[in-house]
């Protein structure tokens, strides 16, 4: 198990994001029956934060299309917190009507990325989330709001993001009634310093309104990103099974952390999740069947467990 000079968190979520980031960066269009065997695959797995879809228009994301069905199948599992993406107030209001517990309203640093994957400015998306308050206020619905600052350490389109605006954006979607924040390396840039200097002070900003990591693989330091994020003692993070995922509208952004493998890693570490990981690696099996054809990443399927991995946990308990 690994020490370090900091106190880990002795416990972390994994927020899967497959049927969500990983589905509409991929030609494949999965049928809702293999989605909701996912979906149940990953709760019997010990999962219990999926994010299941977007409430986007079919016409952009067929995909996604079945994001309704979806949430109200998730619904029926006990203690499954079930999590959509909305761009703007219709899909909010989709999402209040599904009785989701939480969406998630995406907003990126960088001003070029922002208009190319929704057409307005991160400015534009703090106003859009206050409407979007107010209606679910007025609705007297339960579900939680979080705010996404993606592109936070850079983009494709633009280049730097300065972290000065990450976290005036932050502050700000948490000014227009966000109740949670999380923070994204969209593209794939950061590295464990920049992920431990900007984690640092978003946390401190938002305190336990800091919600979430996600991390892109796409140049090999997703893990090492996620470590340095627990070093200053964020515990949730989202995956993607068999590390798919990307964002269509940022060439390169390929992959996200892989769920089995991040699972591993933090059980060797002695840090509980509650996963199962023989079931996810059983699921990731099925997934890539359904998939076939389509690029997947991780490396814990093809090494799998060592004989070592049951002592680390032991240790732990």
């Amino acid at each position: 198990m690994i020490s370090s000079s900091r106190r880990l968190p002795r416990s972390a979520v994994i927020r899967e994001v497959g049927l969500r980031d990983g589905l509409q960066s991929i030609a494949t269009i999965l049928p809702s029956e293999h989605k909701r065997e996912w979906i149940r695959g990953a709760y019997d797995a010990g999962q219990r934060e999926i994010e299941v879809g977007s409430f986007v228009p079919a016409r952009l994301l067929p995909q996604l299309a079945d994001t309704a069905e979806l949430v109200a199948f998730a619904k029926t599992l006990p203690g499954l917190f079930v999590s959509v993406l909305v761009p703007n107030l219709r899909g909010a209001e989709n999402a209040i009507a599904a009785e989701a517990d939480l969406m998630i309203v995406p907003l990126s640093a960088s001003h070029a990325h922002s208009l190319a994957n929704l057409r307005k400015t991160p400015d534009d998306v703090v106003a859009e989330l206050g409407r979007i308050r107010a209606a679910r206020d007025a609705a007297g619905s339960k579900t939680l709001i979080e705010g996404g600052v993606g592109t936070a350490f850079g983009c494709t389109i633009q280049g730097r993001v300065e972290k000065s605006e990450v976290l005036r954006l932050m502050q700000a979607l948490l000014d227009a009634g966000a109740d949670r924040v999380s923070i994204a390396d969209t593209v794939g840039y950061a590295d464990p310093g920049m992920v431990r200097d900007l984690f640092e002070d978003a946390v401190k900003i938002a305190g336990d309104r800091f919600w979430c990591g996600h991390f892109h693989d796409t140049r090999g330091l997703g893990l090492a990103n996620v470590y340095a994020a627990l070093e200053v003692g964020v515990a949730r993070f989202d995956a993607c099974l068999a590390g798919i995922g990307g964002c269509p509208h940022a060439p390169g952004a390929s992959g996200n952390v892989s769920t089995e493998d991040l699972a591993y890693m933090l059980g060797s570490m002695g840090i509980a999740t509650g996963v199962d990981i023989e079931q996810l690696l059983a699921l990731r099996a099925r997934v890539a069947q359904w998939l076939a054809g389509e690029t997947l990443h991780g490396s814990l399927w093809q090494a799998g467990l060592p004989k070592t991995f049951g002592l680390a946990q032991a240790v732990a308990a």
